[in-house]
């Protein structure tokens, strides 16, 4: 007889998403849904808002990734109002928005990924946690947490919130760096990269290579992929060109502003979030696990597909190494946790080349701006994806009209497509046990939604 198998909620993800699996009367996947129902409803609540009263207000969208809704929103009213940045608020804002990125890899790495490899994917849930990493590697949970809370605390302590940030304005920045805190900050990102050089090997001697059956195998899809170059085709979080690459490596570059020329958007119903696809593609949007259309991916796998190279050296390296075992385009779900530590690596070593330079305490951050009409589009790389904020203001700089695109939006279709794959490759005659809804849960985690 045909059964339904709910999995709801997912674990050990930053949001609220529940799968439902269809099986025949043989016991086989029928069909498989991952629904995600929290309605946010910013676009419509920010009508009306005085346009420098938003960056502040869309932090709320996420508690885990503020400082990048709160970047794309100020460069999406900077563009309304047509003002140019001074070169140092333009770095402090993508110092702290690199700062969050470091942070929240450790989170995701050791808190929320780490338990199904660490701890192996059958182990009792009552140890696949944190806590229960914590206990078989007291030593290593100690510097985890003393890591995030040290960048933490660059955070809070020079733009007075980690969480829910207010320190980045129209035009620039709040206040200027000081030296003697431009030292403090460069001593802790440093320690912070030893760090991440350290999870890096970690993992590619200690963990990956224990469930490379399951890296090949587990919520195997094959799409394109989106994600920011610089001029150069480096990898950039804060600014650039995006570029669209297909699922064969060939790509497009646009501007952030003409983002509505080659991505659409589709509503499925059975899910509150909208499924971008790639309208430039010609080819329709289809979630067909045998013939989808119009597919992309966004996320850490993304963005070191698309980019040519990494801009720092440490990071450069292991994109080679990356590239050599898995190839470029690579395709592999769960590589996106590898792809995840090469992008820790890059954001510390970028922070460090930010902090080096004296020229980030020049006390001129921040230029006048005169309210206006205008339509502005602010793009920056989130930790799950690309970020975009589409505004329309009046001639009194009030929202009348707003967009917006966000990085786990980009995934939405691809995570279907993954737990598809995932349920047909584990569920046979029925047999459904702890440990295969665990794995499946495995396709959805490794796009940290």
């Amino acid at each position: 007889m045909a059964q339904v198998i709910n999995i709801q909620p997912i674990t050990r993800i930053e949001g609220h998403a529940s799968v439902s699996i269809q099986l025949d009367d043989r016991g086989e996947v029928l069909d498989s849904k991952v629904r995600f129902m929290s309605l946010r409803g910013f676009e419509k609540f920010i009508e009306g808002m005085p346009a420098e009263e938003v960056p502040r207000v869309v932090t709320r969208i996420c508690g885990i990734c503020p400082w990048q809704h709160h970047m794309a929103s100020n460069k999406a009213v900077d563009r309304c109002y047509g003002v140019d940045l001074p070169p140092a608020g333009r770095k402090l804002r993508e110092l702290m928005q690199t700062i969050s990125h470091a942070e929240d890899k450790i989170l995701h790495f050791y808190f929320l990924a780490a338990p199904d490899f660490v701890m192996g994917p059958d182990s009792h849930f009552s140890v696949r946690n944190v806590i229960g990493i914590a206990k078989a590697h007291p030593e290593l949970a100690a510097q985890v947490v003393r890591m995030r809370y040290q960048t933490k605390m660059i955070l809070e302590k020079f733009a007075g919130k980690a969480i829910h940030p207010h320190a980045g304005v129209v035009g620039g920045f709040s206040k200027p760096l000081l030296e003697e805190d431009r030292k403090e900050f460069l001593g802790k990102m440093k320690e912070m990269l030893d760090f991440a050089c350290f999870t890096l090997d970690f993992a590619k001697t200690q963990v990956f290579p224990k469930y490379l059956d399951a890296v090949t195998t587990l919520g195997v899809i094959e799409t394109g992929f989106i994600g920011t170059v610089d001029d150069a085709g480096a990898l950039n979080f804060y600014d650039g060109k995006i570029r669209l690459m297909k699922p064969d490596g060939s790509f497009t570059d646009f501007e952030s502003r003409d983002y509505a020329d080659y991505l659409g958007e589709h509503v499925e119903p059975f899910s509150y979030g909208k499924f971008p696809y790639a309208k430039c593609w010609d080819e329709g949007f289809s979630l067909d696990v045998h013939n989808p259309r119009g597919i992309y991916r966004a996320n850490t796998l993304a963005r070191i597909n698309v980019a040519d190279r990494m801009a720092t050296p440490r990071a450069q390296a292991e994109l080679e190494e990356f590239r050599e075992k898995f190839g470029r385009p690579a395709q592999l779900t769960l590589l996106h946790h590898w792809a995840r530590l090469i992008e820790e690596v890059y954001a510390c070593e970028h922070a460090v080349e930010l902090l080096e330079g004296p020229e980030i305490c020049d006390p001129n951050v921040r230029a006048k701006v005169q309210p206006r009409a205008g339509r502005g589009v602010g793009c920056v790389e989130a930790p799950r994806g690309t970020l975009i904020h589409d505004y329309t203001t009046d001639d009194n700089g009030c929202i009348v009209k707003a967009n917006l695109i966000v990085g786990t939006t980009h995934n939405l279709g691809p995570i279907n497509l993954s737990v598809g794959q995932a349920a047909r490759a584990l569920i046979h005659d029925g047999v459904v046990d702890e440990t295969i809804l665990n794995k499946i849960e495995m396709a959805v985690r490794a796009y940290d939604p």
